[in-house]
């Protein structure tokens, strides 16, 4: 599964098909030319800073607040020194991890265009000479990766909203008892729209948060110019001070630091829908500029005003532009919130292509893009938790604990896995990489450890929820390729089968039945099994395959396979890539320009239905073939995800013991 970044190649906003960077090579280097996108750069840049900066845009609101505010706090309070070492802490932590490891270096590794943890994965060469140890390892990190986003992707629109609405405490008192039923009721509403498709509000998403960048900015402007001396904090200077100052507080504090580079993995999540040069102009041409005025002017009003440590965004804001900037802030936390949850459907749809994940419902909300999906399942599990955390919590200031451990450690595996990448598909040396990649996680390893010093107060919850979600993904592929062992111990070869239909020659019905095989060898057990009781063929036979390949997309022109076998039998392979969703109906006749005519109406599907036991000898343990077992029960049927006529499918059962 790639990064939910917060998603994992986000489908917040619409995912141009003559926007996304042509299908090339990988080159030595990693770093290949990007074609200009025709909808413009401008286009893309405005509507990049919609999606990919949506979540460390509305950063500001709860970042500075949670540094000196509340249990994770400097001790000391807002001294000249304190400030200065954290701005310079939120300075260096935004180049380093943003600005160079991302922009400069990660979004090199680019899949056929697209980024994300699962395409990053895709990239490393698996040959059979490599350890297999080593292969375990690096595939076990990237799928632990993918989960920590769903954990740290939980919280997103849970800490932004909420941290959003607070402003009305500022504004008056007598609103702090309607700030969680508010933000219950605007996640409840955000949620709930997901089924319309958010193709047009993802028009507006990029000029919202360009007003939102220039609020910001304009905010901190102000208190930079009232208190200058902030801007001491570009030397690096005070950050080492503080550290030394503050010794092992300092890493707690680090810990609410961290909260600055939360929504950086997006940068290479959604890659593939802007391209990189829109998404690195959008960053230095506003974001980080924008970024940086606003949290300068926080440290300027917390040197003039020790007491707005309790909320300093908000300080920062006139009385008069209250309720406004409250309304503003909402808009934006809300398009940082659809990013997460489009991000969230995007990455399970890739999980689900790579075996990692059940069949789930997928609902294509926009005729025009490929990338707007709606999933309802994934959504109300986030619905329900996000509300949950809110009622839980209660405040931005309790949910900030349990943030950062997720967005961390997926950066610090990321990190690892740009090292094989770098030294076994770009051909780097170890002496040329290693350094580089340690440098990066150096700032990881660092905001990691941070972080877990928040474990016991909150951080606990999305290294749960992540640890879950790995078991299921893990189970679900193991528990399939047991059930492919199984299959593949029990099937006949294909030539052998034809040889007995020569010789039998059964009866013959008219029409084509269409055979499903996760494997393109071999016969299929639900062929075997049709023949065994119902004793008839149909005049055309074909043998399907729907394989995943380690691409975002396979071109049109290369996804199908059609080999006449004789005697009316077809062998077809169908090869899609893990941002795509197969169609059985729309395969079949795209066969047609090979040779292969079926007619929807005289054609049947037969699926295998397997009962899985669980008192076999199977290497799965007892706990995790119940696992597959419920979750195989439960999964999307077949005939839904592939697109295939209820009315048109015959399903065979099959008891099989695991």
């Amino acid at each position: 599964m790639g990064e939910p970044t917060k998603s994992e190649a986000a489908g917040a906003a619409p995912k141009l098909a003559e926007a996304q960077p042509a299908h090339r090579p990988e080159v030595d280097t990693g770093e290949s030319p990007s074609p200009v996108p025709k909808v413009g750069l401008k286009a893309l840049t405005l509507a990049a800073l919609g999606v990919v900066f949506g979540d460390i845009g509305t950063s500001p609101l709860y970042a500075i607040k949670e540094c000196f505010h509340g249990p994770h706090a400097v001790t000391g309070g807002a001294t000249q020194a304190n400030v200065l070492g954290v701005l310079s802490l939120v300075l260096w932590s935004l180049t380093g991890v943003i600005a160079l490891k991302y922009l400069a270096f990660i979004m090199r590794a680019d899949n056929k265009g697209e980024g994300g943890i699962f395409a990053l994965l895709a990239l490393i060469p698996s040959k059979a000479d490599r350890p297999l140890k080593t292969k375990v390892l690096v595939v076990t990190a990237a799928l632990f990766g993918a989960s920590l986003l769903y954990g740290d992707g939980i919280i997103t629109p849970a800490i932004s909203v909420l941290s959003a609405v607070e402003g009305l405490g500022v504004a008056t008192k007598a609103a702090e008892q309607l700030v969680v039923p508010l933000t219950c009721g605007i996640l409840f509403g955000l949620f709930w729209f997901q089924r319309r498709g958010t193709h047009g509000i993802g028009r507006v998403f990029g000029p919202v948060m360009a007003v939102w960048f220039v609020a910001i900015a304009v905010l901190g402007l102000r208190y930079v110019l009232r208190a200058p001396e902030v801007l001491g904090a570009v030397n690096p200077y005070w950050a080492v001070r503080f550290f030394l100052e503050h010794r092992v507080h300092g890493m707690v504090v680090l810990g609410s630091v961290v909260l600055v580079i939360t929504g950086g993995e997006a940068l290479y999540a959604d890659m593939g829908h802007f391209g990189k040069a829109p998404i690195r102009l959008a960053w230095f041409g506003v974001t980080f500029p924008a970024l940086l005025l606003n949290y300068f002017g926080q440290g300027a009003i917390l040197l003039e005003n020790p007491a707005a440590a309790a909320n300093p965004f908000y300080a920062m804001v006139p009385g008069a532009l209250l309720y406004p900037m409250v309304a503003l802030a909402t808009a934006a936390t809300v398009i940082a919130s659809q990013a997460m949850i489009s991000g969230a459907f995007s990455m399970t749809r890739q999980a689900v292509q790579l075996g990692y994940f059940p069949r789930v419902t997928i609902v294509h909300t926009s005729a025009e893009t490929e990338g707007q999906i709606y999933i309802p399942e994934v959504n109300q599990a986030l619905m329900v938790s996000c509300l949950l955390l809110v009622l839980g919590f209660k405040s931005s200031s309790g949910l900030a604990a349990a943030y950062g451990i997720a967005v961390t450690g997926n950066m610090a595996i990321t990190s690892t896995l740009f090292f094989f990448v770098a030294t076994r598909a770009w051909g780097w040396p170890v002496y040329k990489a290693l350094p580089l990649c340690l440098a990066f996680l150096a700032f990881d390893l660092s905001f990691f450890g941070a972080s877990l010093l928040k474990f016991k107060d909150g951080g606990w919850f999305p290294v749960a929820v992540a640890a879950g979600v790995y078991v299921l993904m893990t189970t679900w592929k193991t528990g399939r390729s047991e059930l492919a062992r199984r299959f593949a111990q029990n099937t006949i070869p294909l030539d052998a089968l034809l040889e007995d239909v020569n010789a039998m020659k059964p009866h013959r019905v008219r029409g084509t039945a269409v055979f499903m095989s996760s494997s393109p060898q071999g016969t299929p057990p639900v062929l075997l099994h049709h023949l065994k009781h119902n004793q008839v063929l149909h005049q055309q036979v074909v043998l399907l395959s729907v394989m995943s390949a380690d691409v975002p997309a396979v071109p049109r022109k290369e996804q199908l396979t059609v080999e006449p076998l004789g005697n009316g039998f077809f062998r077809v392979v169908a090869r899609f890539g893990f941002m795509q969703t197969p169609n059985v109906p729309e395969i079949l006749r795209s066969c047609r320009k090979q040779g292969l005519v079926a007619e929807a109406g005289t054609t049947s599907y037969y699926l295998g239905k397997e009962s899985l036991l669980t008192g076999g000898n199977s290497r799965m343990m007892k706990w995790r073939k119940k696992l597959f077992a419920f979750v195989s029960r439960n999964a999307r049927p077949a005939t839904a995800y592939f697109g295939i006529p209820p009315g048109r499918v015959v399903e065979m059962g099959m008891q099989v013991d695991l």
